[in-house]
């Protein structure tokens, strides 16, 4: 059982970095693979936490994407609903995009689509946490948004996830849905597709190690106008985390398996660092602990 060990694998809610599209291709709102390294079944202690997961990503087309959540705040509130921890969090992400291929030169960077999320979490017993999670992006219009990384309109995100922690184990499914919206080819920003995300995890804990591999998935339900190319990709890789005594450190590397409509099999590095602002007395019937 190890307290810090909850913070840093139950500390997501869900995310608001934009997926990776380039030349009027949408693709997932919340980045592919973001949740992978994190128990998002399972609830917080009561406190105040901050994230950083920063990630680059080089395809084989001669894209980069790099992206960063610079304030990601999480509220583990005092208070339950129908058995379930209430959290609520908000996000602004920062995204860069670099192309020296074949789809021409550019470097664009500007914020994508900020969220406001509510989670409710529960302890179903035997080391099974699950949970669910609705949130709303807000509109954006910049630089991003010819790239598709930023949508000027409001739409929905639901998160239902699980996770299995115990004797060191991570064991941890994410399905999130984003909704879409059809619009004007040539009003970039006024569409953007249906969406389906899943993240897989599977790590084990070594005293203050963890390795293990990840996974995930994402696909496209829809064409937002027509002649759309419908994206699809799937990738694996690797975790190696560390405990530092207040704060939680994963590295991650994945590289695509298969992908359909993107630039071409990705290598992407991530980072899940997990800060503590303020933690309360913990209340053991709600923080998962091993």
């Amino acid at each position: 059982m190890n307290f810090r060990r909850t913070i840093a694998t139950a500390a997501l809610c869900a995310a608001s970095l934009s997926g990776g599209a380039i030349e009027a291709q949408a693709g997932s709102e919340l980045l592919p693979g973001l949740t992978t390294g994190i128990a998002l079944g399972a609830p917080l202690p009561q406190g105040v936490f901050v994230l950083q997961l920063p990630s680059y990503g080089y395809a084989e087309k001669g894209v980069n994407i790099g992206a960063a959540v610079p304030s990601w705040v999480i509220w583990s509130t005092p208070w339950d609903i129908l058995g379930g921890h209430l959290l609520l969090d908000a996000a602004s992400p920062l995204v860069n995009v670099a192309s020296h291929g074949s789809v021409g030169h550019f470097n664009i960077g500007g914020v994508a689509n900020p969220l406001l999320d509510a989670q409710l979490k529960w302890n179903l017993g035997g080391g099974w946490f699950g949970g669910v999670q609705a949130g709303v992006y807000l509109p954006v219009r910049d630089d991003l948004t010819a790239l598709g990384l930023a949508r000027d309109f409001a739409s929905f995100q639901g998160v239902a996830a699980v996770s299995y922690l115990a004797d060191g184990y991570n064991l941890s499914a994410t399905l999130i849905y984003g909704t879409g919206q059809h619009g004007s080819f040539a009003d970039q920003g006024s569409w953007g597709t249906n969406w389906i995300n899943i993240d897989l995890t599977a790590t084990k804990k070594f005293g203050k190690f963890e390795v293990g591999a990840v996974g995930y998935g994402s696909w496209d339900l829809d064409q937002p106008y027509a002649g759309y190319a419908k994206q699809s990709q799937f990738a694996l890789g690797g975790l190696v985390g560390y405990d530092f005594g207040g704060v939680n450190v994963a590295l991650k590397a994945t590289r695509t398996v298969t992908e359909t409509n993107y630039y071409g099999p990705e290598t992407r590095v991530w980072a899940n660092i997990v800060i503590p602002v303020w933690v309360a007395a913990q209340p053991t019937a709600v923080a998962a602990k091993f």
